[in-house]
């Protein structure tokens, strides 16, 4: 079955002209990093400053968030200029993600026309950042297990408390995330949801560097003082307005071009090895963990595809967005361990390394597939939401609203 998009010529001249614009604004210097520890801090601000240029232009041509709705400052485009728009950029090695993350989902759903005007309209046209303020020090994979809390004074709330490996870019507008309101009120109906001012009085950072290379913080509120009207939702529905987040960044949006790299090289290692005669490329065990790598990588690949169809077609998912999430996860660490066995040495080697494969692409990679694990819910989290949503759990459920089931401007 040929799964390949077919395209109109409408459409390849649209491609034309993303490509056009990647050759001709993007220099070389700016692509993605295959390591992001290889950028210093002055070296990572100059291209976080960069790309935010870039995402004020990509937003005047409605490119930083092509589908969402043109009266919010996205670009009203359909879901095939934005697999056009991914294909494009990922094969310039750039990266085309909105400033405002999983957060624009909840705004469209939950949020008043004041606040979309507040805040959503700022993120979608590239003019204001807000990062993730979701996981606390003692909650691990609980995330509902919120112990920072909000206390009404006046038209006001003052908050108290602390986050973890959350993002801080230099020019953060908004943390955004669930606060405990109540705490006399029952767990998933004691949280509100906030947008609280990252540079307010008594908001501090502490940063720390990840495994992976990724640039992260420890975030400290100490009588933080946020106006009534950034509170999204009501003051006990915090906890459904954090789903409706979930929901995309545990895959429900799914992907309109779904690529791995990583065994993408690993297939050409092998392919390269058996052209020059050499013994890794002829081991038949090898042979047999490179094609199970394309096929557990392709079979990710139709899942993405898939949610992205039912996405757009505005269809109700369920357990869709964690079954291909927890795939991800799986598969991304055996995949790891596949490219260690069938690249010895050459897996572990780094971007400073002078015989490392791929500019050091699989040792990076590596790192990624073990922190991978951990973002927008471990694997086992998935296992209880897939096992929830079709039935066979103690507790059942069904999907939070997103803009897909619950607007009639869904993005």
């Amino acid at each position: 079955m040929d799964f390949t998009l077919p395209y109109t010529e409408e459409q390849e001249l649209f491609r034309n002209e993303v490509r056009s614009w990647l050759e001709a604004n993007i220099p070389e210097e700016m692509k993605n990093p295959v390591d992001s520890r290889d950028l210093d801090d002055d070296e990572f601000e100059r291209h976080y400053y960069f790309w935010r240029e870039k995402q004020l232009e990509l937003a005047d041509k409605g490119w930083l968030a092509p589908t969402m709705p043109n009266q919010y400052g996205g670009g009203g485009l359909t879901g095939d200029h934005e697999t056009i728009l991914q294909e494009e950029f990922s094969r310039h090695r750039s990266s085309l993600n909105a400033p405002g993350g999983f957060l624009t989902p909840a705004l469209l759903v939950w949020a008043t026309e004041e606040q979309k005007k507040m805040f959503l309209v700022p993120i979608l046209k590239g003019e204001k950042v807000a990062s993730q303020g979701f996981s606390e020090p003692q909650s691990g994979s609980d995330l509902a297990s919120i112990q920072s809390t909000a206390v009404r004074d006046g038209d006001d709330w003052v908050i108290n408390g602390s986050k973890v490996f959350q993002g801080n870019p230099p020019d953060n507008s908004w943390v955004y995330g669930p606060i405990m309101t109540d705490s006399d009120a029952p767990r998933h109906r004691n949280l509100g949801f906030f947008m609280i001012p990252a540079r307010a009085p008594g908001v501090m950072f502490t940063r720390t560097r990840t495994f992976n290379g990724n640039r992260q913080n420890l975030l400290f509120f100490e009588n933080v003082r946020v106006p009534g009207n950034h509170l999204i939702g009501g003051d006990h529905q915090g906890w459904q307005v954090a789903n409706t987040s979930l929901e995309q960044e545990h895959g429900g949006r799914g992907q309109a071009f779904p690529k791995d790299e990583h065994v993408d090289n690993l297939i050409s290692y092998l392919q390269g090895a058996k052209e020059t005669g050499g013994l890794t490329g002829t081991n038949p065990v090898f042979n047999q963990q490179a094609m199970a790598a394309y096929l557990d990588a392709h079979l990710h690949n139709l899942f993405s595809r898939r949610n992205y169809w039912m996405y757009q077609a505005r269809q109700e998912m369920s357990y869709h967005g964690s079954q291909a999430t927890m795939w991800h996860k799986i598969y991304g660490m055996v995949n790891a361990d596949r490219a260690r066995d069938i690249m010895k040495v050459y897996a572990l080697m780094g971007t400073r390394e002078s015989r490392a494969l791929y500019g050091g692409r699989p040792e990076a990679e590596q790192r990624r597939s073990l922190t991978w694990a951990h973002p927008g819910g471990t694997i086992e989290i998935q296992k209880v939401i897939v096992a929830r949503r079709i039935g066979i759990s103690r507790t059942q459920e069904r999907a939070a609203p997103t803009p897909s089931t619950a607007t009639k401007a869904g993005a």
